[in-house]
C-alpha cells in the first residue's frame, strides 16, 4: 500500500479532505452540528449534503472494521489490524480507492428515498458500474470497480426506505480498486492507465506546487502555512452554476459559500503566488453586482442572496491586492474595476445615505459583516464609524484609479466626498474620547465595548494622529494572550462563544493589525500579529476563536483564517528577513 508523503497531516473532523476544483469532499462532518461515525462524501453542489457512506469492514466476516484514519493533502486512509484502505484525487470529480485486507461498503448516506428527496441505486446494464442518483446536488455519482469483487449489493433500483450499497471486497492476500466519479449526467464508461500510487502522487505534486507558489517563504517560524495553504487550496471549486470564475469557498463544510468581504483575505493571501486565482476571488462578487450598484451579501453554486450587503473594504482590499500582484493590471482591467468599484460605492452614498445624511448607514448588523456586535444592540440601522472609515479608503482609492484612468474631474470629485465623509465621521461621531454609533430613526448616540467601535483605525495614517492614539489604547484593551477579542472579555455582554459578541476573528485582526502599522504603531501590531499567528499553529483556522482560552469554534476549515494567516506571517517573514 501507498505509504503517506509529504504535506501535513490534519485531523477530518477539522478539514475535509478534498482537492483544488472538486465540488465535493471526504468528511465525517455531515452538517453544522452533525458528525458522523463513518466518512461521507459530501457534495456542494445545491447545498451541502452527504451523498455517500464508507464504512471499511473485516474482508473475511464483513463486519466493520475498527481503523484509525489519517489525512494528508495527497492521500486519505483507514488504516486497522487487518489492513488498508486509501483514497485519493485522480481528478477534482473523481477519487481513486484501493483496499488490501479491508472491504469497504459504499452505501447512499440518506436511507430513505422519496419522489422529491434521498438517492436512487441501480446497477447500469451498459458499463456494469454502480450509480447512486440524489435528488438534493441534482447528480450521479458512480462506482467503477477496476479489480476485486463485488461481496455483496443492496436496494439496486429500491424505492422506499431501505439500505443502498455496493461491498468491494478481494480474496484473501488480495486487493481491490475502484473509481467514484461525481457525474452532471451521463459519461463513457470511466478507463484510466494510471496505478494507484501514480495518482497519490500526482495529487502530492500538485498540492507541493500550490504551496510553494503562495507560501515560498514558509520556514520552521511559520509552521502553520503549509496547512493553510492546503486549507485555501482544498476549498477551491471550479466554475459551474452562479458561481462564474473558481473560487474558494469559505469551507468545504457548512459555509460553503463566497461573502462579499471574506473573499478579499483569500485574494490578498493568493496574489504574489497565483495571482489569476487571486483576481478571480476579488472579481467574483462583482460578477454578479446588482442594478443599485449592490454586491451580494454571498454567491454559492445554486444561490445569491441580496437581503443583506457586506463592508465595502473593497477600496482597501483593491489597494493592497495591486501591491501585492507580481504584474501590474492592464488599462482595460483597471477601468473595469474602477467601473465596478464606483458602482458600489455610489450604492453607499445614495441608497444608504439618509435624506441630508453626510455618512452613510448599515440597515442590521449583518450589513457590517459583525452579525451580532454589541453596537447594534440598541438599534439596527445605524451609522457608524467604521462604515464610513471603510468608505473613506474606497473613495480615496477611486480618487487614485481616476487619476491613473485620467479622468481629473472624477478624480477631484472621489477627493472631496473622501474629504467630506472623514470630516463628517470626526464630527458627528467622534466624542473626543471614543467614536459612537448613531441611530438613523431617533438621532440617539450610544457607545459600547464592541472593537467594531474602534475599526476606524484602518484608516492608518489618514487619522488626525491623537485619535490613533486613543485608538490603538483601547485596542489594546482588547487584546488577550490569544488575540483580539470582539467583545471586551469584562463586558457583561460578553460570551465565549457569542459569535461577535467576545470571540476572536481573522478580518478584524488583520484589518486593525494593518491600520495601526500604517498609523505608526508597530509594537502593538507586532503584538496582534504574533499572538493570532501562534492562536493559529496552536488551534487551526477555525471560523472564530475562543479569545480566553483560543479553542477554535465553528467551523473549523475556514479560508480567511488560513489567509490571514499566511498574509501576517509572510510579513513577519519578510520583516524578519530585513
Amino acid at each position: 500500500m501507498t505509504a503517506a508523503r509529504s504535506g501535513p497531516a490534519f485531523s477530518l473532523h477539522d478539514i475535509p479532505f478534498s482537492t483544488h476544483g472538486s465540488w465535493f469532499g471526504i468528511s465525517p462532518v455531515l452538517a453544522e452540528k452533525s458528525r458522523a461515525e463513518d466518512l461521507h462524501l459530501v457534495s456542494h453542489q445545491n447545498g451541502m449534503h452527504a451523498v455517500l457512506r464508507f464504512t471499511p469492514l473485516h474482508a473475511a466476516t464483513g463486519g466493520r472494521a475498527g481503523t484509525r484514519v489519517e489525512a494528508t493533502p495527497g492521500l486519505l486512509s483507514w488504516t486497522g489490524e487487518q489492513g488498508r484502505v486509501a483514497l485519493a484525487y485522480a481528478s477534482p470529480d473523481t477519487v481513486r480507492l484501493r483496499g488490501e485486507g479491508l472491504g469497504l461498503r459504499i452505501t447512499a448516506a440518506a436511507d430513505a428515498l422519496t419522489p422529491f428527496t434521498g438517492t436512487y441505486f441501480y446497477r447500469d446494464p451498459v458499463e456494469g458500474a454502480y450509480v447512486f442518483t440524489s435528488y438534493e446536488t441534482g447528480r450521479r455519482y458512480r462506482i467503477t470497480v477496476l479489480s476485486g469483487t463485488v461481496a455483496e449489493i443492496s436496494g439496486s433500483q429500491a424505492l422506499g426506505s431501505g439500505e443502498r450499497g455496493v461491498t468491494l471486497t478481494a480474496a484473501p492476500g488480495g486487493g481491490w480498486e475502484a473509481a467514484v466519479e461525481e457525474l452532471d449526467s451521463a459519461r463513457l464508461p470511466y478507463t484510466s492507465s494510471e496505478t494507484f500510487d501514480a495518482v497519490v502522487a500526482t495529487a502530492e505534486h500538485a498540492f507541493a506546487a500550490f504551496a510553494d507558489a503562495v507560501a515560498p517563504w514558509r520556514s520552521p517560524a511559520t509552521p502553520a502555512a503549509e496547512l493553510a495553504a492546503y486549507v485555501l487550496w482544498s476549498a477551491t471549486v471550479r466554475p459551474a452554476s452562479l458561481v462564474t470564475r473558481p473560487a474558494v469557498l469559505m469551507s468545504k463544510h457548512w459555509m460553503d459559500k463566497v461573502w462579499s468581504w471574506d473573499h478579499c483575505f483569500n485574494a490578498l493571501a493568493l496574489a504574489p503566488g497565483a495571482p489569476a486565482l487571486a483576481w478571480d476571488q476579488f472579481s467574483l462578487p462583482f460578477d454578479h453586482q446588482d442594478e443599485t450598484g449592490a454586491l451580494p451579501d454571498s454567491v454559492t453554486h445554486s444561490e445569491v442572496l441580496y437581503n443583506f450587503v457586506k463592508p465595502p473594504i473593497h477600496g482597501w482590499a483593491l489597494s493592497h491586492l495591486r501591491r501585492r500582484l507580481p504584474e501590474p493590471l492592464s488599462r482595460t482591467e483597471l477601468a473595469e474595476i474602477y467601473r465596478r468599484l464606483a458602482r458600489w460605492t455610489d450604492f453607499w452614498l445614495t441608497a444608504r445615505r439618509a435624506p441630508g445624511a453626510a455618512l452613510p448607514h448599515y440597515q442590521h448588523g449583518n450589513d457590517s459583516g459583525w452579525d451580532n456586535a454589541t453596537t447594534f444592540d440598541p438599534e439596527r440601522v445605524v451609522v457608524t464609524a467604521d462604515l464610513a472609515a471603510f468608505l473613506v479608503l474606497q473613495l480615496r482609492e477611486l480618487a487614485g484609479l481616476a487619476t491613473e484612468l485620467s479622468l481629473p474631474d472624477e478624480a477631484r470629485r472621489w477627493t472631496r466626498t473622501a474629504e467630506a465623509t472623514q470630516a463628517a465621521m470626526l464630527d458627528e461621531l467622534w466624542t473626543g474620547e471614543r467614536f459612537v454609533a448613531r441611530g438613523v430613526d431617533s438621532s440617539q448616540t450610544w457607545e459600547s465595548s464592541s472593537l467594531l467601535d474602534l475599526m476606524p483605525m484602518a484608516l492608518g495614517e489618514h487619522l488626525p494622529e491623537h485619535i490613533g492614539k486613543a485608538l490603538a489604547a483601547r485596542i489594546e484593551t482588547h487584546l488577550t494572550p490569544y488575540g483580539l477579542a470582539t467583545e471586551l472579555p469584562t463586558s457583561p455582554h460578553y460570551l465565549s462563544d457569542g459569535y461577535w459578541r467576545g470571540p476572536i476573528w481573522a478580518p478584524a485582526t488583520v484589518l486593525i493589525e494593518d491600520g495601526l502599522r500604517r498609523a505608526g504603531h508597530h509594537r502593538l501590531a507586532d503584538e496582534i500579529s504574533a499572538r493570532f499567528r501562534a492562536l493559529c499553529e496552536t488551534h487551526g483556522f477555525a471560523e472564530n476563536f475562543d479569545a480566553l482560552t483560543g479553542t477554535g469554534l465553528r467551523d473549523r476549515a475556514y479560508t480567511w483564517t488560513a489567509s490571514s494567516y499566511l498574509l501576517l506571517a509572510e510579513a513577519h517573514a519578510h520583516r524578519d528577513s530585513r
